[in-house]
């Protein structure tokens, strides 16, 4: 039976009503159910999933932007405090400051507020650390030398079962911005210099990001990514100069960007053309800073050299005079990266570079510019005249009105698409998952042909899975002058493969990492209480009254006596609605 497809059924924005060829097994929520009731085998690629995804998030009520009303433009943080937080309202929350929502965590949220809930999770110890959870399963044996092996496995842990939700969600949020991956990483023990490098992430994510800069600057895995690890000063006899790939990435997409911003993130041109951040020569001043940046030790019989900070290698280190962003430094050493990152720091382009990707990575595509203006004011100073202070930047972005007002579900351009790996972990924490091996099975999933299309640590370039201002060509998004970030991994062929995937997770599991649907088998008698929990606590409550309409008639089109009928009721409607783009669009 064609269960929430019917026969002529499509998915758009506002639920499951737009009109598609009815041979098509396509389109979001449209997944077949087999004639026993069951989930159908896997989707086939050439249908217009994706066609059908566009058109929902580029139209019709559903797309990554920002907000439609004009928001306040003060400098100061606009806070929205309601004389009461409802299920749906934490559920939202969480979406934007955890990898997925829970209902216990549901129930804290209403009980202690949001910023209560922030400053709970502030306080909480930092889980075991990635490299120190693989020391401890072995996978520091000399057989792993060259291998990758439990890299994603560490990972995956963390991020869907460790209670330091929110550190998880801002570490990965950096390292979308501050991207390292593994697969670019050129050392042995690949596993552990990556794991050391995402530890530097969660470990400052709510520190300070001057902190993080020179936590990154002296990190392997990034020496080795951008090329500048053992840099070497210039050459007068071959005209050898040294590598510019990290002065050059370091100002463009970690803090400046290649244009000069107001506040509010908006360009600053001349005569209508855009000024330009710095120029060529601030890329070659800036490079002979990082010249002899080199590993603590040679020894590699164990990972251990990874972990600790690069040294500064005389040999190898320009001492004369180097000029960029309008300062200057000679002697050379680590005296010379501090002024170069200090002078990075007080750059006035970093608040609002930082505060926009910020933004987009946890709340909005299109955030208006008084939200990056109220963001990067507290970035630049927290109200204690402190700048670059993780704690006050996360809650101005998460407690800002253009995050916590319930006007943004009435907003055609307000919200983001879900990235692929946060659809994934909102699973898995609604349902329990865990993995009592700790294989952690799910492994790579950047794979656009039969997994998610994204992977966290596994970014083949520095410029992230997507950019953060990609548009989609040739589209409403387009058109209105917004962008979509995630759509630059959403084609017709990921959406077919990340709706078979997400089926084969929801049915089975990976390995012995398989969901516990108790909470969910008990209300699978009755299709609205499952539903309904469903859409609260996985979906933000943000289902239409169609999709759930469609929803609740394929669940029910399995009898409640029918064989497996409690297990089977809830495997539809959790795949119907990881597949619908009400869920897939957040707002």
């Amino acid at each position: 039976m064609r269960g929430a497809c019917g026969k002529r059924s499509g998915v758009s924005g506002s639920g499951i009503t737009s009109v598609l060829d009815e041979d098509r097994a396509d389109a979001g929520a449209c997944v077949d159910l087999d004639e026993a009731g069951g989930i159908a085998p896997p989707l086939k690629a050439g249908g217009v999933i994706a066609p059908a995804l566009l058109l929902a998030a580029c139209g019709g009520g559903s797309s990554g932007g920002g907000t439609a009303s004009a928001p306040p433009t003060s400098s100061a943080p606009v806070v929205v405090v309601p004389a009461a937080i409802t299920a749906t309202q934490a559920s939202r929350f969480l979406a934007q400051a955890s990898m997925g929502g829970t209902r216990t965590m549901i129930e804290s949220i209403v009980a202690r507020r949001y910023e209560g809930w922030i400053d709970d999770q502030f306080a909480l110890p930092r889980a075991t650390s990635h490299w120190d959870w693989l020391v401890a399963r072995g996978y520091n044996v000399a057989a792993n030398i060259n291998s990758e092996t439990g890299f994603d496995a560490t990972l995956w842990r963390q991020m869907i079962v460790e209670p330091d939700q929110l550190r998880q969600r801002i570490g990965m949020a950096l390292l979308d911005l501050l991207v390292v991956g593994i697969g670019g990483v050129n050392l042995n023990w690949k596993q552990f210099a990556t794991a050391a490098y995402v530890d530097v992430l969660l470990d400052n994510a709510f520190g300070n990001y001057r902190t993080l800069l020179d936590a990154i600057t002296t990190n392997a895995a990034m020496g080795s990514f951008l090329t500048f690890l053992g840099n070497r000063k210039a050459n007068a006899k071959t005209g050898a100069q040294p590598d510019e790939n990290y002065a050059r990435e370091l100002m463009q997409l970690f803090t400046l960007g290649l244009y000069q911003l107001n506040m509010d993130g908006s360009v600053r041109t001349s005569g209508g053309v855009p000024l330009e951040t710095y120029g060529p020569a601030d890329v070659s001043g800036l490079a002979r800073v990082f010249t002899g940046l080199s590993l603590a030790t040679t020894d590699n019989t164990t990972p251990d050299r990874y972990r600790q900070p690069l040294v500064m290698n005389a040999s190898l280190n320009e001492t004369g005079a180097a000029s960029f962003l309008g300062a200057s430094t000679s002697g050379g050493g680590m005296a010379a990266v501090k002024v170069a990152l200090d002078t990075i720091f007080a750059h006035p382009n970093l608040p609002p570079f930082v505060s926009k990707q910020l933004i987009q990575r946890l709340v909005t595509s299109n955030p208006s510019a008084g939200y990056v203006g109220r963001v990067a004011a507290t970035f630049a100073n927290n109200g204690s005249g402190v700048r670059g202070d993780m704690k006050s930047v996360i809650k101005a972005i998460l407690l800002d009105t253009e995050a916590r007002s319930d006007d943004a579900l009435a907003s055609t351009t307000a919200g983001k698409l879900r990235e692929p790996v946060m659809r994934l972990t909102g699973w898995a924490r609604l349902a329990k998952v865990d993995s009592p091996s700790n294989a952690w099975a799910f492994g790579d999933t950047s794979s656009q042909s039969n997994r998610l299309g994204q992977s966290m640590g596994r970014s083949q370039t520095v410029f992230n899975f997507f950019r953060p201002a990609y548009t989609p060509p040739a589209s409403a998004i387009g058109n209105a002058g917004l962008v979509a970030p995630e759509f630059q991994i959403t084609n017709e062929q990921s959406v077919v493969a990340y709706v078979n995937y997400m089926q084969s997770l929801v049915a089975n599991g990976a390995g012995d990492a398989k969901p516990d649907y108790t909470d969910l088998v008990a209300k699978a008698g009755d299709s609205a209480a499952l539903v309904d929990e469903i859409n609260v606590v996985l979906a933000a409550g943000q289902l239409g009254s169609a999709t759930v309409t469609a929803i609740r008639a394929a669940v029910d089109s399995v009898a409640t006596t029918a064989t497996n009928a409690a297990i089977n009721r809830v495997g539809i409607a959790l795949l119907l609605t990881l597949a619908s783009p009400d869920f897939l669009t957040l707002r």
